[in-house]
């Protein structure tokens, strides 16, 4: 018995003995005149669950066993893997049958998670039903006070009182009936109890509404950023994010500066002959586009996606960067040669996540003697997934040389064109080209596909500005 005095302090009278103790600190609130704080074993009677074997289970019957998955928060899963008992056990075992107006509890889940004790109060329909191990029942010596408990258990004030008596393992988390019986409970009048749980279920469908609405508010605004997200990018690729100065150039003389860096790159033997076979794009006099390979002319009109600057070109994406895929490797060599070892790191699809980030210590290295059969990426090239699930849609600059896996692309963009390359890749337009590219049926777009994909070209102090733009933009919508 809970006993407040004229200083406002509590105590706690055990009638057993006789003796009084304070406990002014295990009372988390003041309450009402008229309330009492009491202990749940009090008030009910706690009943822990009969450990049935898998043996006492049969088909089907009156009897069903209700088990830790059955039990949600003010709902039973009655078809959750239901296991029956016979008639004969029922009555054996009637003390753990379910009575109307019992709440029953779980007592077990994970350990520093609050994964469990959801409580359900026993309806008229659910009387043919009997409690598990780790299953609990909540019987009230007065039966209506079981209305009231049961959104009173689910307050987070009684919820951090009952957890505070959890025992177990490193991961398994238990309530034993002793513990729960000693939880503290504000308890009202029973005439007040009744006016609160009217007024709980009405204001309830208010809740739900205002929780369903905040929740499509909530994936509003994360499609929103999205969609903005998208936005800006196709903007940006289309000229439309920042205003063209003419006194920055022609993009025409950016691919001269990077057929030269390409040319410089062959006579180094970094770069292979064929790479300086580029193609020319031009708008003609009638409007139309034309692709200028060798001595052939190609119309590529319906290739054009949108009009672009009269200062910027249209290029295909192997023009201006080197690109190429990794190699693979098969489980029983990664094992063995490459886990765990020091060397240089090896990006798989796994290691790059859709948030534009690597995972760069995850393993797996390639030893130095082991180097001249990978393929490097180099620092600040870019990475994308071109196979599987994921193609199109995980993409990051590197920070540093890697080897990579087969399913993944490398683009390493001459004349530091990079982050706008980067950007570009993540855009609308782009998406659609290179789904469009796609085949097999895991779906995946070749190296060859990938190279040809065309790319609107800006001069590279309009890049700069396009670049800093949209991270401007993006950390905004942070």
């Amino acid at each position: 018995m809970v006993l407040p005095n004229s200083l406002s302090s509590y105590y706690e009278k055990f009638l057993a003995t006789g003796e009084v103790k304070c406990i002014d600190e295990e009372i988390p609130f003041e309450i009402p005149q008229g309330w009492e704080w009491v202990r749940l074993g009090n008030i009910a009677t706690i009943i822990g669950g009969y450990a049935y074997k898998s043996q006492d289970f049969i088909n089907s019957s009156n009897n069903q066993v209700l088990r830790l998955g059955n039990i949600k928060n003010d709902f039973l899963k009655h078809n959750a893997s239901p296991v029956y008992i016979s008639d004969d056990l029922a009555t054996k075992t009637d003390k753990f049958r379910c009575h109307l107006d019992d709440i029953l509890i779980t007592m077990t889940g994970t350990r520093k998670k609050r994964d469990y004790f959801f409580s359900y109060k026993v309806e008229q329909n659910d009387l043919n039903y009997f409690i598990n191990q780790r299953v609990g029942i909540l019987r009230f010596y007065i039966s209506e006070v079981s209305m009231f408990m049961i959104y009173a258990l689910k307050a987070e004030n009684t919820l951090q009182n009952v957890f505070q008596y959890e025992t177990g393992t490193a991961n398994q988390g238990n309530l034993g009936a002793e513990n729960i019986a000693k939880v503290y409970i504000p308890l009202p009048p029973l005439s007040e109890q009744l006016r609160i749980v009217s007024k709980i279920k009405e204001l309830i469908p208010l809740v739900e509404a205002y929780e369903q609405t905040q929740n499509e508010l909530n994936t509003l605004n994360t499609s929103l950023n999205e969609l903005l997200c998208k936005s800006i990018l196709q903007k940006a690729i289309q000229g439309k994010l920042v205003l063209q100065v003419a006194e920055e150039g022609t993009a025409q003389e950016l691919l001269e500066r990077i057929r030269q860096e390409k040319l410089q790159l062959v006579k180094e033997g970094k770069l292979k002959k064929s790479a300086l076979t580029d193609s020319v794009i031009y708008k003609g006099d009638d409007n139309k586009y034309y692709e200028q390979v060798g001595k052939k002319c190609l119309d590529i009109t319906e290739q054009i996606p949108f009009e672009t600057p009269k200062n910027w070109v249209w290029t295909r994406l192997s023009h201006i960067a080197n690109i190429y895929a990794g190699n693979s490797i098969s489980e029983t060599k990664k094992k063995s040669k490459f886990t765990d070892v020091i060397g240089r790191y090896y990006i798989g699809t796994k290691d790059v996540d859709f948030n534009n980030r690597i995972i760069y210590d995850n393993g797996i290295a390639i030893p130095k003697q082991y180097e001249p059969d990978f393929r490097l990426a180099p620092n600040n090239s870019i990475l994308m997934c071109i196979e599987g699930g994921s193609a199109g849609r995980k993409i990051a600059i590197l920070n540093q040389d890697v080897c990579f896996g087969n399913k993944l692309c490398c683009f390493s963009p001459f004349v530091g064109i990079g982050k706008y390359m980067y950007y570009y890749l993540q855009s609308p337009s782009f998406f659609e080209l290179f789904n469009l590219n796609k085949t097999g049926i895991i779906g995946g777009v070749s190296i060859a596909k990938v190279k040809e994909i065309l790319i609107p070209l800006p001069p590279i102090k309009e890049q700069q500005r396009i670049v800093a733009q949209i991270e401007k933009l993006f950390e905004q919508l942070r």
